[in-house]
């Protein structure tokens, strides 16, 4: 999706006009991936621009930051009142939010600890990832050949720049041969995830998603569904799942940042139909919670501190 240009991006402690923010073309980051990122949505509600669990996040960039040895240059209190001075002074009450933190320019190869650590955090406008009509009537996913990541691999627990490469071979594949998203699975068939979202199954009126032991990444709002379903009564499991669990789903649904909740009425070419009711009783009360207008999880919502 392209970018539109924003007036300023919070670089390195300061804001800095959009066109302003570059690095060196030798940056360690550019050359082997060495970067961590979060996603996230400012939405506009009664109270102003409210973050959908940005805490939540930060405290999730930090820890990928960790898994990396890469010391982030600023407390998560700095980060949380940047995000929203960079909001500001965009002009914006609903917006994506991409903080990065990575290895600058200075040294080259695999031992990188010397390399100097930067941070960004740029926000823009952003419709709904899979589109509105995907939202409102699920999309269709297909299962890709490229397997998703191993925790002996990489970080896996770290939402890092690098890890994206194979995300981006299985969005293609299925994208080409006209598929919306892309299911991956782990080296042993079990489900994995999208290829930048969670995945749930309901079956009997139980909701399911793969642990974290079958290579996902802990998604903010899969966390998010699944404590929503406890206070709605819908019993939730993480366990492990075959690639037949989807095609035997009573629903399925996507979770994610940039996603939201998008539920998947078909898979392989077998229809598992409109959005049913567990998916829309979540789809629901998630909207309710990012307009500001849910009491019980009000405190997902984050805003300026005055």
């Amino acid at each position: 999706m392209p970018i539109p240009e924003m007036e300023k991006i919070w670089m390195d402690g300061e804001l800095v006009p959009w066109a302003e923010a570059k690095i060196h073309v030798l940056t360690h980051a550019l050359h082997y991936g060495s970067g961590v990122f979060e996603g996230i949505r400012c939405y506009k509600t009664p109270k102003g621009p409210g973050v959908f669990r940005l805490e939540e996040h930060l405290k999730r960039l930090a820890r990928s930051a960790k898994l990396y040895y890469m010391p982030v240059p600023y407390t998560l209190d700095q980060l949380y009142d940047a995000t929203f001075a960079v909001i500001e002074a965009n002009g914006l009450d609903a917006c994506y939010i991409r903080p990065l933190i990575f290895r600058g320019y200075g040294e080259m190869g695999l031992f990188p600890l010397k390399a100097p650590v930067q941070s960004v955090i740029a926000v823009w406008p952003w419709a709904a990832y899979l589109g509105e009509e995907g939202i409102r009537h699920g999309i269709r996913a297909k299962v890709s050949s490229i397997q998703s990541l191993d925790h002996t691999a990489l970080a896996r627990a770290a939402k890092a720049t690098g890890h994206y490469l194979n995300s981006i071979l299985a969005k293609v594949e299925v994208t080409n041969s006209g598929y919306d998203e892309a299911i991956m699975l782990t080296e042993h068939g079990h489900v994995a995830e999208g290829s930048g979202e969670n995945i749930f199954v309901v079956r009997k009126g139980t909701l399911m998603t793969p642990p974290p032991s079958d290579g996902i990444l802990e998604g903010i709002t899969r966390d998010a569904v699944m404590q929503m379903a406890a206070a709605m009564g819908i019993p939730c499991q993480e366990r492990t799942l075959a690639r037949s669990d989807l095609v035997i789903a009573d629903e399925l649904f996507y979770t994610g940042t940039a996603a939201e909740i998008v539920p998947i009425r078909e898979v392989d070419d077998h229809e598992i139909g409109e959005p049913g009711p567990i998916t829309r009783r979540i789809q629901d009360r998630f909207r309710a919670i990012i307009e500001g207008r849910d009491k019980e999880f009000g405190y997902f919502m984050e805003y300026a501190r005055s």
